[in-house]
């Protein structure tokens, strides 16, 4: 019998150590980023890209919109060449260009097949094309469009779309900083705006039950306990309203922070969306505010050259968003002023259309102008919302 007691004291400790390494490979993954994770949401700058969804649009209709604006008949918000600029699908903007930031428009779509065809075909003589054919533009629900009927290629054709992609990518990246989504809830149309045009497409405006479908379908992707979402209600806490905690500092930290995604809308749905929910109580979304109001965290401020009042409101605790270039002008001469005030000012979300160079960099009109941090940092720390904490090394994920 005692010729066997090795053997079996042998095979019991493996089956125990094999049971044990078992149990650990179920326990969550622990990741040690360093002392950054100490960091609040408010003190570090991200990269983000502009209408991250946008393809440039049908070559017919952009020639034709290139004639019209030649002559006067557009508008200057529908200049064809502030839209000559297409994106990546936005995994690959986040996994490939340190894109932490994204924004996705829409339309309200209640019924269905609001934008499921393309009346920009009718006025090109091209009839034929005018059916989009694309069944998800025929479903209730929110739609991603640039400009309806003029300008309306698209990675993601729905709302629920454009979700699933941010929610896919985050699942596969559970270290990822947190991501931020600007929404611009549209209503703006070229029919609205040229009603003298017969059958171009006009917008259904938003209404409360709109305001209700935004989270709905924010929640028929990330769960209804919204768990993979930093809420309002997150950061208001105990504090009276949003803006005093918001000004108070009561932001998660990055450790909190990580693998989740923050939403802040802008747009036509935006007083709206307040009604009935104070300091944003019970909503998905934050919205840009003024300062001085209940709901007020996050400031939209494009204009990079506002250094100083960019520079303000960082350091009072707000959140802001600027821009690093509009339309193509600084692609297409290689301007890096807006770029240089935007890093400079310390806004947390810049906003590009250019993480990377366009495409056409090096022929003529187009220069190989683009938006990274130096050296490629992921993301860096705020020297105005953060002056303290600039020796804690780099932000890793």
């Amino acid at each position: 019998m005692k010729r066997y007691a090795l053997p079996f004291a042998l095979c019991c400790l493996l089956v125990a150590s094999c049971k044990k390494e078992t149990k650990d490979k179920n326990l969550p993954i622990v990741y040690d980023n360093g002392p950054t994770d100490s960091l609040k949401l408010n003190q570090i700058q991200i990269i983000a890209s502009h209408n991250s969804y946008h393809l440039k649009t049908d070559s017919s209709i952009f020639a034709w919109m290139s004639k019209a604006d030649s002559l006067g008949i557009l508008p200057s918000s529908y200049s064809p060449t502030g839209i000559d600029y297409t994106h990546l699908p936005i995994e690959q903007q986040m996994s490939d260009y340190n894109v932490r930031g994204l924004e996705i428009d829409f339309y309200n779509d209640p019924l269905g097949g609001q934008f499921y065809n393309r009346q920009g075909f009718s006025l090109i003589a091209q009839g034929s094309k005018i059916e989009s054919h694309i069944e998800e533009l025929k479903q209730p629900g929110f739609k991603v469009v640039h400009i309806p009927d003029f300008d309306f290629n698209t990675n993601y054709y729905t709302f629920k779309q454009a979700l699933t992609a941010v929610y896919n990518w985050s699942v596969s990246h559970p270290n990822h900083l947190p991501v931020f989504i600007n929404i611009e809830t549209k209503e703006e149309t070229v029919g609205g705006t040229l009603p003298t045009v017969p059958g171009l497409t006009v917008a259904v405006p938003f209404d409360a039950d709109a305001c209700n479908k935004m989270d709905e379908e924010i929640k028929s992707i990330f769960g209804d306990a919204l768990n993979k979402v930093i809420t309002p209600d997150n950061v208001r806490g105990t504090y009276s309203t949003l803006e005093a905690a918001a000004l108070a500092g009561n932001w998660p930290t990055l450790a909190q922070a990580r693998n989740k995604v923050v939403f802040i809308m802008q747009g036509a749905a935006e007083d709206l969306y307040t009604v009935g929910h104070p300091s944003l109580q019970g909503r998905a979304m934050f919205v840009y505010s003024n300062p001085g109001t209940p709901e007020a965290a996050f400031v939209i401020m494009n204009n990079s050259a506002q250094v100083t009042q960019i520079q303000n409101r960082v350091q009072q605790g707000y959140i802001v968003r600027t821009r690093a270039d509009d339309g193509t002008t600084q692609a297409r001469v290689g301007d890096y002023s807006d770029m240089n005030n935007a890093f400079m000012s310390g806004a947390q979300i810049i906003s590009t259309d250019y993480y990377k160079a366009d495409a056409r960099a090096g022929t003529t009109g187009w220069t190989d102008y683009h938006v990274q941090f130096p050296n490629g940092e992921l993301a860096r720390i705020d020297s105005f919302s953060a002056p303290d904490k600039m020796n804690l090394g780099l932000i890793k994920e």
